[in-house]
């Protein structure tokens, strides 16, 4: 455990790099091979824009890691935070520190995307992808990515993280969001039981639905103990699953990039199947 610490406290970006293109390339072919739904599109043009957004949240990460650095060091050099404040033995201390992260920095800052609107606005990309696919997982405009971010690093601080549990985290929660964007078809009785643990292909396509209430279900990335816990959970039959978003099926997975980056910035439109009983603030 101390090894596998010590390695991704001192993860060269280039190693990062891997991780995120092997995951992607690895989730890509086996669509190829066993995928869940069979789209009628062209692969490649469907990963443009999704790929140039890949390419933002990397710039935006890379730009202020910095200050996810400093944070992380900050609580260790003055023992606060909850994982500062425990006497784990090291493996638990991982362990927590992976759940305890993947609340924050994913499922609550996703979950508060979904109920004020103005951040709502800029989460919105992600959703209007219609053939959602592996390389669906980074598809955030720049401004989301500067949100999670913020919740990430929010997240290091309440909780104290040592810098190698957070570059730890972080490369898994890269793998997950691929794995369970992916186009791939599980036999439904393993994606049941995994999603007792961890978030699966099926549990997170309900998110990508095209309608409410689905559509503010299933918010975690790693852990599915969250949605679980939190009444946040749901499922549906894989056949009647229509991704993108209702109010907008003028924005979909080939629409440019330069509509996309402006997107957050148009009128908001509420979603249709909520208008009578839930609205975002």
């Amino acid at each position: 455990m101390e090894s596998l610490i010590n390695y991704f406290e001192q993860i060269p970006s280039l190693h990062r790099s891997i991780i995120l293109v092997s995951g992607i390339t690895f989730f890509w072919v086996l669509e190829y091979a066993v995928p869940l739904f069979r789209f009628d599109y062209q692969k490649f043009k469907h990963a443009g824009p999704n790929i140039f957004f890949t390419l933002t949240t990397i710039a935006v990460n890379f730009f202020l890691a910095f200050i996810l650095l400093s944070t992380s060091d900050w609580t260790v050099a003055n023992a606060f935070g909850l994982l500062q404040w425990l006497d784990f033995p090291l493996w638990t201390e991982i362990l927590l520190g992976l759940l305890l992260l993947d609340f924050i920095g994913a499922y609550l800052a996703h979950w508060v995307q979904h109920k004020w609107k103005s951040l709502w606005m800029f989460h919105l990309i992600h959703h209007t992808d219609n053939h959602v696919d592996t390389t669906t997982a980074n598809r955030h405009h720049p401004g989301e990515s500067i949100i999670r971010f913020v919740f990430s690093t929010l997240g290091v601080f309440v909780f104290g993280a040592p810098i190698g549990i957070v570059m730890l985290y972080q490369s898994i929660s890269v793998v997950f969001s691929q794995f369970n964007h992916a186009n791939i078809k599980l036999p439904q009785k393993i994606d049941d039981i995994i999603s007792w643990l961890v978030v699966s292909p099926n549990m997170h396509k309900v998110h990508h639905h095209h309608v409410m209430p689905y559509t503010d279900t299933n918010y975690g990335n790693i852990f599915s103990i969250w949605d679980r816990l939190l009444g946040t959970f749901s499922k549906m039959d894989n056949r009647d699953i229509v991704y993108g978003v209702d109010t907008y099926p003028d924005v979909n997975s080939n629409t440019n990039v330069g509509k996309l980056l402006k997107l957050p910035f148009e009128e908001y439109r509420p979603p249709i199947a909520a208008q009578k009983s839930t609205s975002r603030k």
